[in-house]
């Protein structure tokens, strides 16, 4: 069994075994950190999640919209990114190894009080901390900032970024909205699309990346439907798994379950139409296919707040990787973007309330996709005695059904293969395997997490039946050609469940 110590080689293993993810990348000429390659199958459970986000906004009556990955240098400006877009680095005295101050304070301390320290304070932490650096045991430098951006030129002479996410490349389209939503608020749209951060000393794998994809929603909204939010009517009792920034100040990290009526009243929220988004990010990462026994909903504490955010949230996984890890972040930001823009642009971000200009608050939903795929990795190995399996929620599985002829004669490659082209034309994800014994081929899908097998043996010729084998279960069931389709479809969908196949 793998122990906790060793658990991300597994993973890492694991995905590299079975093209899941390859790097750091390019592999050939050494690989640089922080950039990985998505394999055949990484990139199928990748577009598996893109579509569980963007039917999850879809559904909330977002809007989708793409934009430029790189922008001149007068926008991250005014977004505040060229000056506040820094991590906080210490570096050795003597290798002149690098390292995030806030990253290796939190590996040697538990304390939730350290977050949001300042650069002087970081230093002193180190300092009592003891933290030598881990390649030469030598002491650490002073804590200092460094910036994130990546800069590019336009043409000879114009200096521009690489956006370090996807937010600010949407709030430039607010005129553009208004006149889309024909000047009515709240408008809401988001965006999935490329994002690129020079992190000086990217570690932790597929966690932290100097390209991702970024995930971004955007409620452009007026303070008045902040506070009269009709959705929240429809979430007002469900319960999610809150830890407040009130219950982190006593020590305490314990999540509590608490329905969101509830945690509007403790003064959890101060608005319902944040937590109604607060309800969105955690319904999004539940389609995902985390639940609450591996999720929570941290608020940050007042001394992790940007200064323009009025609260902060985040959607945090646990992994035998890493522990806790930040998937998603919720923000309340006020109207710092667009007024910022406004300022900038000289061009107006504001619409007319009681015949005075008002610029709109901006509420988002903000995650970046590799990491909740690393987590889901993550969560789903399973091993004992006999193997080792993904056991992916069915929907989500890159590979949602092989069909196997029992062997490779020419009367059961026949019907192996019309069954093959039958179920991958109705749309599940199919793969054709003809190699090697049956409890070979078997192990095979198990570890790559595909839950459902079908096998045409001599039978199939006799009686127009087929064996399906169930993945977590290792259950088998045989069942009738014309009904195979339908059948996989239900399985995969959860609407039926293969127990109830097999009585």
């Amino acid at each position: 069994m793998a122990s906790e110590r060793d658990f991300n080689e597994v993973i890492s293993g694991l995905a590299k075994k079975r093209g899941f993810y390859w790097g750091p990348s390019p592999e050939i000429y050494g690989g640089s950190s922080g950039f990985y390659d998505l394999g055949p199958l990484g990139k199928l459970l990748k577009n598996r999640l893109e579509s569980v986000i963007r039917s999850s906004f879809v559904r909330s009556n977002f809007w989708e919209v793409e934009c430029p990955t790189v922008s001149p240098e007068i926008v991250w400006k005014a977004s505040g990114h060229l000056d506040g877009f820094m991590d906080p680095l210490t570096q050795c005295t003597k290798c002149d190894q690098v390292y995030r101050a806030d990253n290796l304070i939190e590996e040697h301390s538990n304390d939730a009080s350290l977050k949001g320290l300042s650069l002087d304070e970081m230093t002193k932490k180190i300092e009592e901390l003891g933290i030598r650096c881990s390649a030469c045991k030598s002491e650490l430098g002073p804590v200092q900032q460094h910036n994130l951006m990546l800069k590019t030129k336009l043409g000879l002479d114009q200096d521009a970024y690489m956006r370090p996410e996807t937010a600010t490349t949407t709030y430039l389209l607010f005129k553009r909205f208004l006149t889309f939503f024909r000047d009515k608020l709240p408008a809401s749209v988001f965006q999935i699309g490329k994002a690129y951060r020079n992190e000086i000393s990217p570690r932790q794998g597929m966690l932290r990346l100097r390209e991702f994809t970024q995930v971004e929603g955007q409620i452009f909204i007026l303070e008045e439907d902040e506070m009269n939010w009709p959705q929240f009517e429809d979430i007002k009792d469900v319960e999610l798994p809150l830890l407040a920034y009130q219950v982190q100040e006593k020590g305490n990290e314990k999540v509590s379950m608490v329905k969101m009526s509830e945690a509007v009243k403790k003064g959890y929220f101060q608005k319902p139409a944040y937590a109604w988004c607060v309800w969105l990010a955690y319904e999004i990462f539940r389609g995902m296919g985390f639940t609450n026994e591996n999720m929570r909903l941290r608020q940050h504490l007042l001394n992790e707040r940007a200064h323009y955010a009025a609260d902060a949230w985040d959607v945090e996984i646990q992994t035998r990787s890493f522990g806790w890890v930040e998937c998603c972040g919720i923000h309340d930001r006020g109207n710092y973007d667009l007024t910022r823009h406004q300022e900038f642009s000289k061009e107006r971000m504001s619409v007319k309330v009681n015949k005075q200009p008002v610029v709109p608050n901006v509420l988002e939903i903000a995650f970046g996709v590799e990491r909740p795929l690393f987590c889901l990795l993550d969560n789903s190995y399973a091993e004992d005695e006999e193997r080792n399996w993904l056991k992916f929620p069915p929907p989500l599985a890159p590979v949602q059904v092989a069909i196997f002829p029992l062997m490779g004669k020419p009367e059961l490659l026949t019907p192996a293969q019309e069954i093959f082209n039958a179920v991958l034309d109705s749309g599940l994800v199919t793969q054709f395997d003809r190699g090697g014994s049956i409890g070979r081929r078997y192990r095979r899908q198990d570890e790559v997490g595909t839950p459902f097998c079908v096998t045409v043996d001599y039978d199939s010729l006799e009686d127009s039946t087929v064996t399906v084998r169930d993945r977590d279960s290792m259950e088998q069931v045989r069942i009738k050609r014309e009904e195979l389709v339908e059948t996989l479809h239900k399985l995969v969908k959860g609407t039926i469940l293969f127990a109830s196949l097999a009585k």
